[in-house]
């Protein structure tokens, strides 16, 4: 297969664990003989240093025209704790998702049984733990207009939302659950928000077309708790856009590091491929960040393309490195590896013969329905 594919590395440690995202699919190129091409591009802050534009038509373009995109992080100090900044690197990022309609936002959280013991969670209530978040991503709060007073003293941001919107997303997120463990949970705030009243009526309306699911209906306040508390009774949660940014944050801190879990944005024409970590500016240029998040990001993007075998590859990769303590300072406590020793480390052991004895197979290491991720 021939891929073209944007890579988006963006700012912070962005550019550092998408580069060994790139070993990873260059080692499936040898291994499994397909052929990737790469374009590069500026978005966030390094963009706006270079044009002005978080998120210039230039990217925007090879973004339009790739099969897809690899994306590392966003967002920089020197304009995030700028308040009179009018413009800010964050910007970038939700006007890619506009522009290319990446509507659901897809985020799998797994507890690796070998890492279990870096959760801050009690261990028996995690180590089952397989879910995965259906985010709306183009609609919601963050995309509603905007208003500040003259004087600075009072501020707006709308929450409008469309049944189309709801809708959509939510086949998606019952179709997954049919797949997997057939329960979906809707968390919204019902209680108190028009929007939300409009997403639990939509989806339950939707509910009578998958009669095989069972449809849950949680409030956020209840679902923040219940992801600390039990997040291994949760199989697929759908929320909006601001409800499911919080929970997929909340979900990474389950397995006990920001840098394991990988995430995809896709839409009817489009797919962006990316860890949920933030630019982690603090540790750029060290070479201690964790590329895991991102190069499952990558077994994603395979999967997006039917090529699970490819996929398990990757994966497996991934587990051997966890099974020899071969990781970053923030897995394990060890310093004795960085961030390029372990993208090399991964990269090197993608092949097509799996180890038997990681219990890798089509059926448990699907990312959107796994047993592993």
């Amino acid at each position: 297969m021939y891929l073209n594919i944007a890579l988006l590395g963006g700012d912070g440690i962005g550019p550092e664990v998408l580069a060994q995202s790139v070993k990873c699919l260059q080692a499936v190129e040898h291994s499994f003989g397909h052929t990737f091409s790469f374009t590069k591009a500026d978005i966030g802050a390094v963009a706006m240093k270079k044009t002005g534009e978080p998120l210039p038509e230039k990217t925007l373009k090879i973004c339009k025209n790739s099969d897809a995109i690899l994306f590392g992080a966003i967002g920089t100090p020197e304009y995030d704790q700028n308040p009179t900044s009018k413009v800010w690197p964050e910007q970038g990022l939700f006007k890619l998702r506009k522009e290319l309609d990446l509507f659901a936002n897809i985020r799998p959280v797994k507890v690796f049984p070998a890492l279990a013991k870096l959760s801050p969670l009690n261990r028996g209530n995690i180590l089952d733990t397989d879910l995965v978040i259906y985010r709306e991503l183009t609609g919601g709060i963050y995309f509603g207009k905007k208003k500040v007073s003259k004087d600075g003293a009072k501020a707006l941001d709308t929450c409008e939302y469309s049944e189309k919107e709801i809708s959509r997303i939510a086949h998606l997120a019952f179709k997954a659950a049919k797949s997997r463990q057939k329960k979906l949970t809707l968390v919204d705030k019902a209680n108190v928000l028009e929007t939300s009243r409009l997403w639990r009526r939509v989806v339950t309306n939707i509910a009578s077309s998958y009669p095989e699911v069972t449809l849950n209906c949680m409030f956020m306040d209840h679902a923040a708790v219940e992801m600390i508390l039990h997040p291994n009774k949760f199989d697929v949660i759908l929320t909006d856009n601001m409800f499911g940014d919080i929970l997929s944050d909340q979900g990474s801190a389950i397995s006990g590091s920001i840098g394991l879990l990988p995430s995809s944005s896709v839409g009817l024409g489009h797919a962006m491929f990316e860890p949920i970590h933030g630019s982690y500016p603090q540790a750029k240029g060290k070479n201690i960040a964790n590329p895991v998040a991102s190069i499952l990001s990558v077994a994603m993007l395979l999967q997006h393309f039917d090529l699970i075998e490819e996929a398990n590859a990757v994966i497996s990769a991934v587990l051997k490195s966890f099974a020899k303590k071969i990781v970053t300072p923030d897995v394990l406590g060890s310093s004795k590896y960085g961030t390029d020793y372990v993208g090399d480390f991964i990269a090197n052991n993608i092949n097509d013969d799996n180890d038997d004895d990681l219990n890798i197979n089509d059926e448990n290491i699907g990312l959107g329905k796994s047993t592993i991720i």
